[in-house]
């Protein structure tokens, strides 16, 4: 298929663009007091508010034209169906199965891989249980109080932000630690506080060789050996999720404690394997279920809901339509819930990883940008941060405001605080102030009108920027399974309208390569710096350290 630049639905919307770029949504909303009711759609436990977007009724029409122009609904059925997808890898992309609660199967290669998704699950629950309910003890016959999960990326990243988000569940006496960094003082900081013998090691690498994993894996081994422990009772407190059985099992792990992983997950879509142990030893088998049931319930919606009313295209087009043609380059996601704080560094490896690419499947190179950068943080701590530039910047920078209806955790009004602060900011953000409206304050006020006129440029709020407000009534695991499925089927539906592998990242793989070579000159000065004049120097610098 052409560059999506080529077809005609994206020439249909360029010169709509052209024609409404200048409305405002100040000026939509006066004209039309049912704006709300036409750019609102729900699904699963998502309530999406997309009226405070740059947009009109044919906008979105010609957006949906080129999702169908771009065969969006195609793709997403061969998603669905194991279709392999990621083409340079040759490989289908089923994070789907992982969840898959229909009961039919998913044929790979023709296989249904269903039964051994299913195992898997069985393996999973039966180990965390039998943690949970002592059977399963530490060398020395004590009961385990504490994980350390050690990964990178996907294998990190997803269980951290699941467990951080959903807190209020985790399971009593169970305490999860996370180490991601190759900086010797993240696992120096985490082991000073873990008992040896009742931790529990959760190791999380696909080929058990992962660079920065098996680092901190055999850092943890010296330090659990170091405790008094003896090799043989590594089999006790050491598993891992890989499929490379034999580095595990030359490691000390026990055969029956390796976990399946497939080529068909992709480390950024992996939490619903069994990448998701340190989530199910956190908070309980039942609630790791729940969570893969909500995101199952996204799948359903996505796979079967007519575009116009489908969230993840929704939110896939409306990005596609800022930065395409409005030219912004980024996106900010505000979670106005504690728990969610971390929301946005997942996303930002889900969506940039994903759709950071220059090139086609078939070798073209693009002449237009793809993925954003995402960014954010809560609210409404970045309200005294970085607001400021959402606000009166010169950069178009769409936001996603994210808040549950109820709290945690309820003390006296805070909630209805941050709601407001939360509901405040996207009226703001949409309507703005006018030098009118500032100049006529100030002269309330007692300025000159010289005074005001002087003043009044640097408290003018432009408006019309865009953002989506994403309610839902309470953060459980099923609603968190919910948002992070709906998140990862905006990214798919993003990369098949610019037409791009979201399932590969090529990018990763370079720095590895030679930051591999270059550890190899750090510790050993006898080899000959060959490299270009500021790499060879500041090899220098650290081996004269």
């Amino acid at each position: 298929m052409a560059q999506f630049t080529k077809l005609k639905s994206f020439e249909a919307l360029q010169a709509h663009f052209e024609q409404t770029k200048t409305l405002h949504m100040r000026d939509l909303f006066a004209q039309d007091a049912t704006r709300f009711e036409k750019f609102s759609t729900k699904a699963c436990d998502i309530e999406l508010d997309y009226s405070k977007n740059r947009i009109t009724e044919e906008t979105m029409a010609k957006l949906f034209d080129l999702a169908r122009e771009t065969q969006v609904e195609e793709k997403r059925d061969g998603l669905f169906a194991g279709a392999k997808i990621n083409t340079s890898e040759d490989r289908a992309v089923l994070h789907t199965a992982l969840r898959n609660k229909s009961g039919e199967p998913v044929i790979v290669d023709g296989q249904d891989v269903m039964p051994e998704v299913e195992a898997a699950l069985a393996k999973i629950k039966t180990f965390v249980n039998d943690v949970h309910n002592g059977v399963r003890k530490g060398y020395t016959g004590k009961q385990f109080t504490d994980v350390l999960a050690i990964g990178i990326g996907g294998s990190f990243l997803g269980p951290k932000v699941m467990t951080e988000a959903l807190k209020p569940y985790r399971h009593e006496g169970i305490n999860v630690h996370f180490v991601a960094n190759v900086d010797g003082t993240h696992i120096h900081d985490v082991l000073a506080k873990l008992p040896a013998e009742s931790t529990l090691v959760v190791m999380s690498s696909k080929s058990f060789g992962t660079q920065e994993t098996l680092k901190n894996t055999e850092t943890a081994r010296e330090w659990f050996l170091a405790s008094g422990a003896e090799f043989g009772d590594i089999a006790k407190h050491f598993v891992c999720v890989s499929s490379n059985i034999a580095k595990a099992t030359e490691f000390g792990i026990a055969e029956d404690n390796i976990f399946p992983m497939w080529d068909w997950v992709g480390g950024r879509y992996s939490l619903w394997s069994a990448i998701g142990l340190p989530i199910a030893l956190s908070l309980g088998f039942e609630n790791f279920s729940e969570l893969l049931e909500g995101a199952y319930e996204m799948d359903v919606h996505f796979k079967t809901t007519p575009l116009e009313e489908n969230l993840p295209v929704i939110l896939g087009v409306l990005g596609v339509w800022y930065i395409n043609f409005y030219g912004a380059q980024s996106h900010v996601l505000l979670p106005y819930d504690h728990y969610l704080r971390a929301f946005p560094a997942y996303v930002q490896q889900l969506d940039m990883e994903s759709n950071g690419k220059s090139a086609t499947p078939g070798g073209e190179y693009l002449d237009y940008a793809t993925g954003p950068v995402i960014w954010g943080g809560e609210g409404t701590n970045g309200q005294h941060a970085f607001h400021q530039l959402i606000h009166q910047g010169k950069v178009l920078i769409p936001a996603d405001f994210m808040l549950p209806l109820q709290s945690q955790h309820e003390v006296s009004n805070h909630h209805a605080m941050l709601a407001s602060n939360c509901f405040g900011q996207t009226q703001a953000l949409m309507q703005g102030k006018t030098e009118a409206e500032v100049i006529a304050e100030l002269k309330a006020k007692g300025y000159s009108e010289d005074d005001a006129a002087k003043e009044a440029p640097q408290r003018v709020f432009e408006g019309n920027k865009p953002s989506n407000t994403l309610l839902f009534s309470k953060i459980t695991p099923r609603t968190l399974g919910n948002i992070i499925a709906l998140y990862e089927h905006k990214v798919f539906v993003q990369g098949i309208i610019w037409g791009i592998n979201s399932f590969d990242q090529w990018g990763v793989e370079l720095g590895k390569v030679l930051g591999n070579d270059v550890l190899a000159k750090l510790e050993d000065s006898n080899i000959a710096l060959d490299g270009d004049s500021s790499t060879n120097a500041l090899i220098e610098r650290f081996r004269q350290r």
